[in-house]
């Protein structure tokens, strides 16, 4: 008698969505939930497909209490959306079920909380995979990351099972004891990426190569390793700057996903990015000018943008 297929629910069918889910569906019985109609019908008519190969069918939820029994939630929403996302499963998922969040930012595991209540097993990571997306429910990837989780809540059981789920669908994943040197490390990366990217309308590649881009850039990463360094985190590596030229050298042709929120006229994570930093410089007397301006700048770009569109 064969194995029960472990139950995976992932909320957002964005390209990291579609990534995971695609693989996860090889060895879990999963569902996905998608709050864009057309998305998810393309989805449940076409399945996912990475790289053109062959697609994979999952199934699509048309509410969140197809999702309700999930063994394993992952959340590949953007982390202004986490609260509104997650609302629906508020008293409703397992209490034993993990909630695991590889997002962008600091803030995640609190809005989580917020929205399910504060005995929830939440799984924080970072992950070096990456995809672009090609159309609903199709992306293209290039070699292979890995994904780094761990938690300060949930036991180490929860854990371990929620790497080996990643494993057994062919993913590289690791545990770490302390996931908060991590989280800012890719914070770091991405608060001198992100919003200039954004701002400058290019790839990430084309950052280091004008002086002036390149000079905000480091300085923005300057900034947030000084608050790391504040907050007595010893980042998972030496030299911000030559972490920061190794990430955008892994996505030289592609523009940040804030660049995208700005065309969209989705709402940017550019509170829990830079918008972090300069809250946590606070607190800790480090001065974040930079990191503020990009906030400034992204926030005074939205809503220049929304005034446009609503003309």
């Amino acid at each position: 008698m064969s194995e029960a297929k472990i139950k995976v629910g992932i909320i957002g069918a964005g390209s990291m969505g579609t990534l995971f889910g695609y693989h996860l569906a090889k060895t879990g019985d999963v569902t996905i939930l998608e709050s864009n109609p057309a998305v998810s019908e393309a989805i449940r008519r076409k399945g996912l497909c990475v790289n053109d190969g062959k697609p994979v069918k999952v199934t699509v939820a048309r509410s969140a209490r197809e999702l309700y029994a999930s063994n394993v939630l992952f959340l590949f929403v953007k982390a202004v959306d986490t609260l509104r996302a997650l609302r629906p499963f508020a008293g409703e998922l397992n209490p034993s079920t993990p909630v695991v969040s590889l997002q962008n930012g600091i803030g995640n595991e609190d809005a989580i909380r917020t929205a399910l209540g504060g005995a929830v097993p939440v799984i924080l990571g970072i992950t070096t995979e990456s995809s672009t997306t090609l159309g609903p429910g199709r992306v293209s990837s290039s070699e292979q990351g890995a994904t780094i989780i761990g938690s300060s809540t949930a036991s180490p059981t929860t854990s371990r099972t929620v790497a080996d789920v990643l494993v057994h669908s062919g993913l590289q994943a690791s545990i770490v004891y302390d996931i908060r040197p991590h989280l800012w490390g890719k914070l770091v990366a991405n608060a001198s990426i992100n919003a200039l990217s954004a701002l400058l309308d290019c790839p990430a590649g084309a950052i280091p190569k004008e002086p002036n881009a390149a000079h905000l850039a480091e300085a923005l990463a300057d900034e947030a390793a000084a608050v790391a360094a504040a907050l007595k985190i010893n980042l998972p590596y030496s030299n911000p700057w030559h972490y920061v030229m190794q990430v955008i050298v892994m996505g030289a042709d592609t523009k940040s996903s804030m660049a995208f929120d700005l065309e969209t006229g989705h709402p940017s994570e550019i509170d829990y990015i830079n918008g972090a930093i300069v809250a946590f410089g606070r607190r800790t007397n480090v001065p974040t000018p930079y990191n503020e301006a990009m906030v400034r700048l992204i926030k005074a770009r939205e809503a220049l943008l929304a005034q446009t569109r609503d003309a």
